[in-house]
C-alpha cells in the first residue's frame, strides 16, 4: 500500500490492522499525521514501513513491536519524534533502522540492543542525542552506524567494541565528542571511519 505525499490525510483507520497479508506500507509525506492507530500491530506480515517525512508524527504505538517480520523502518526527518518505545527492541527481525534527521530525538531506548539482526542504524543529524545505549554492542550484526551530526553526542559507550562486524563509523561533525574509548580498537572489521570536523 503506497500513500505517499497525502498530504492532507489526518488520521489511519483502524480498519487497516486488518490488512493481515500486508508486506509494505509507505506513508512518507503524509505531513499531517500525528498518531499511528494501536492496530498496527496487527500487521504481521509488514516487511517495510516508511514513515518518512511525516513531520507531525509525535510518537510511535507500543504495539509497533508486535510487527515481528518488519525489515526496514524510516522514521527519517519525524522531526517532532523525541522518544522510541521499549518495545521496538522486539523487531527482531530488523534490518534497517533509518532515524536521520530526527532532530527532536534525545535518547535511544536500551531494548534497541536486542534487535540482534540490524544491519544499519541511521542517526544522520539527530542533533538532541547525546548519549548512545549502554548495550549498544549486542548490536553483533552491524554494519553500518551512522552518526553524522550527532551535535550533542558527549561519549561512546565502551561496548562500542563488542560491534564485530561493523563497517562504516560515521563520526564527522560530532563536535561535543572529546575522545574514544579504548575498546574502538576491537572494531576490526571497520573499513571505513569518517571523522570530518571531529572536535
Amino acid at each position: 500500500m503506497n500513500l505517499f505525499d497525502c498530504s492532507q490525510l489526518q488520521k489511519l483507520p483502524t480498519s487497516i490492522g486488518q490488512l493481515t497479508t500486508l508486506q509494505t506500507l509507505n506513508l512518507s509525506d503524509y505531513s499531517q499525521l500525528q498518531e499511528l492507530p494501536t492496530s498496527i500491530g496487527q500487521l504481521t506480515t509488514l516487511q517495510t514501513l516508511d514513515l518518512s517525512h511525516c513531520s507531525q508524527l509525535q510518537e510511535l504505538p507500543t504495539s509497533i513491536g508486535q510487527l515481528t517480520t518488519l525489515q526496514t523502518l524510516d522514521l527519517s526527518l519525524c522531526s517532532q519524534i523525541k522518544e522510541l518505545p521499549s518495545s521496538i527492541g522486539q523487531l527482531t527481525t530488523l534490518q534497517t533502522l533509518d532515524l536521520s534527521y530526527c532532530s527532536q530525538l534525545k535518547e535511544l531506548p536500551t531494548s534497541i540492543s536486542q534487535l540482534t539482526t540490524l544491519q544499519t542504524l541511521d542517526l544522520f543529524h539527530c542533533s538532541q542525542l547525546k548519549e548512545l545505549p549502554t548495550p549498544i554492542g549486542q548490536l553483533t550484526t552491524l554494519q553500518t552506524l551512522n552518526l553524522f551530526d550527532c551535535s550533542q553526542l558527549q561519549k561512546l559507550p565502551t561496548s562500542i567494541g563488542q560491534l564485530t562486524t561493523l563497517q562504516t563509523l560515521d563520526l564527522s561533525n560530532c563536535s561535543q565528542l572529546k575522545e574514544f574509548p579504548t575498546s574502538i580498537g576491537q572494531l576490526t572489521t571497520l573499513q571505513t571511519l569518517y571523522l570530518s570536523n571531529y572536535s
